[in-house]
């Protein structure tokens, strides 16, 4: 099923006053109105002269949103360039995921029908004109949902209602991964929890000459801090090392690139964890010096192995588009949609649609 077919299904769910939501019993809650509200004020400035530097807003922060696979360290989507000594970015990231698998084996039993809305703080401080530090606090809150039918619609004028959707159309929620006839994970419905908190650092090797690409390398570290018991965090720390690159390559067009490995450390529900390797390009157009449109490819391998269930050891294979918007000199708006791919069938989440702001106080 096409990205933008999701994406244009679901704002124009969040934009009518008057839609009624078939998958669920309530009305849109607070995510959905303030993404409506945020959609009319960026059509209230998008007419506002703004005039700033041309540069690029780089690649969207995605992450393996699966909601198995994000309990490690994740290495989200960033540029090579860092912030300028003395600089400070706010981001404020609300992303909505659905999650459907439904996978028995011999050896393992899966049943996941629900969606999370992570909603992340992360704090960057330029040290240096070549470093700079940040780190990402996140909340976690797993429930019904609300973009069953958006998705089910498209699934039908489309590639046909997946498997799992079908096997589970009567199951309002439900989330229950057992292995050998011992339950591994087992999420509450309406469970609201802080996660893992996670601290990076970026140092630029190279900045960007007309031969040569701007490099970075990076690292990161991740607190167990998250609840275990709710499937919001690992209870174990996990450390990742990485390079980020970027290189003009035409007028207005912009190519990222970023590859990263992550060591995590002890197990997750009795399970033995490997090394995780990911990777992403993405090309940007910059329509004006205050829009770019950006499409991203995005892999994960998996932290699991072994497991006797795709759901868990199968890597992930994700595309992604997006809007990036610059409100005011010194704010950011983004919106991007995260469609999986299924060349690996059976690991990814469903469908991620997210919005962020980030605010720029320059020293």
């Amino acid at each position: 099923m096409g990205i933008a077919a999701k994406a244009g299904r679901f704002l124009q769910v969040w934009i009518s006053p008057t839609r009624h939501i078939d998958a669920v019993s309530e009305r849109p809650g607070l995510l959905m109105r303030m993404i409506r509200y945020l959609f009319w004020v960026l059509i209230a400035v998008v007419g506002l002269p703004l005039t700033v530097g041309a540069e690029g807003f780089g690649p969207f922060p995605v992450r393996n949103f699966q909601a198995l696979d994000q309990l490690v360290l994740a290495m989200p989507g960033e540029r090579a360039a860092v912030l300028k000594q003395g600089d400070f970015d706010v981001r404020l990231e609300v992303a909505n995921t659905a999650s459907i698998a439904r996978d028995s084996e011999e050896q393992a039993d899966v049943t996941m029908k629900f969606e999370t809305v992570r909603a992340g703080l992360f704090l960057r401080y330029g040290l240096t004109d070549r470093l700079e530090i940040g780190a990402e606090i996140p909340g976690y809150h797993r429930h019904r949902g609300f973009m069953e039918e958006p998705i089910l619609g498209v699934e039908r004028g489309t590639t046909g209602i997946a498997p799992a959707r079908k096997a589970l159309r009567e199951t309002a929620y439900a989330f229950n991964i057992t292995n050998g006839g011992r339950t591994l994970f087992q999420g509450a419905k309406g469970a609201t929890g802080l996660g893992d908190i996670s601290f990076y650092g970026k140092y630029q090797l190279l900045k960007e000459t007309a031969t040569l690409p701007a490099l970075s390398f990076r690292v990161g570290v991740k607190a167990p801090t998250g609840d275990t018991d709710q499937v919001f965090g690992s209870g174990h720390p996990d450390a990742g090392i990485g390079l980020a690159l970027d290189k003009t390559f035409a007028t207005g067009w912009i190519v990222y690139a970023n590859l990263n490995g992550v060591f995590p450390t002890g197990q997750i529900a009795g399970l033995d964890l490997q090394p995780v390797m990911s990777g992403l390009v993405a090309v940007e157009y910059l329509w004006t010096e205050n829009v770019s449109i950006t499409a991203q490819f995005d892999y994960y391998s998996p932290p699991f192995h072994g497991t006797g269930t795709r759901v868990l050891d199968k890597g992930v294979t994700e595309s992604v588009l997006g809007v990036s918007y610059r409100i005011l000199p010194s704010l950011v708006w983004q919106v991007y949609g995260v469609e999986n791919l299924d060349f690996i069938t059976g690991s990814a989440a469903d469908f991620t649609i997210a919005t962020l702001f980030t605010y720029r106080m320059r020293s």
